[in-house]
């Protein structure tokens, strides 16, 4: 039994929203991926989401298209407000105290990212969704998320993925494909394990900051984890 922690950073990738949709958004999942993180929220526990906007866009995605590396980062980020938008939506309507803000400036949509009262909110129990990756290109939303993670005092950083562990190569095409319950950060940068890029898990390494990399889609996961379960691969 791994020890339960109370200030949780979860990274979220977009394709927790898409579901079956064309549109990028699926009601049935955005419905889903809320009601997961309620469950998960106890007493005292304090929770910020990082969301990802691959749903919508992703730059290898696009390569065909006369668009720069920037602008189509750019575009990266605008996805993310996309999904901030219909997760704080969702949240709402399941009753949970939500509050959504972006490194990206787009003060009509959301409001623009500030330490300070982004930190009194999480520390206040609301629901802390996190959207424009870092606000720059270059930088993915995992580093995004290791960055506020740090800047928010939290005690873990949650990888939300589709498989339950992190393994030596995608166990989608490679069935013998090796698991692994622990790492340590050294051996997935030399190793070039494709968890998380390397920006992100050298900051989270810098501040000893452990990570857990699960599968978001199977029911009970999350709140096991904040229970304080071993569920997928601890990299520490």
């Amino acid at each position: 039994m791994a020890r339960p922690f109370q200030k949780i950073m979860l990274k979220l990738s977009g394709e927790a929203l898409n579901g079956e949709s064309e549109l990028g958004i699926d009601a049935s999942a955005l419905f889903r991926t809320v009601s997961e993180i309620k469950k998960a929220r106890q007493k005292g526990l304090c929770m910020a989401i990082t969301v990802g906007g691959g749903n919508i866009w992703r730059y290898r995605d696009a390569l065909g298209l006369p668009i720069e590396r920037c602008d189509s980062d750019y575009l990266g980020m605008m996805a993310t407000l996309f999904n901030a938008v219909c997760l704080r939506a969702e949240f709402e309507k399941q009753g949970v105290v939500s509050y959504a803000c972006s490194r990206l400036s787009v003060p009509k949509v959301l409001d623009d990212y500030d330490r300070r009262a982004v930190r009194k909110r999480f520390e206040d129990g609301e629901a802390v969704i996190l959207a424009g990756g870092t606000g720059n290109p270059y930088f993915t939303t995992d580093s995004s998320s290791a960055l506020s993670a740090l800047e928010l005092g939290c005690d873990i950083l949650l990888k939300a993925t589709k498989v339950p562990y992190v393994y030596d190569r995608d166990p989608v095409r490679y069935p013998s494909a090796k698991s692994f319950r622990e790492l340590s950060y050294s051996e997935v940068l030399t190793q070039n394990y494709q968890v998380m890029d390397a920006t992100a898990i050298s900051l989270c390494q810098d501040a000893k900051l452990p990570i857990r990399v699960f599968d978001f889609f199977e029911n009970g996961n999350l709140k096991a984890l904040c229970g304080g379960k071993d569920v997928g691969t601890l990299i520490f």
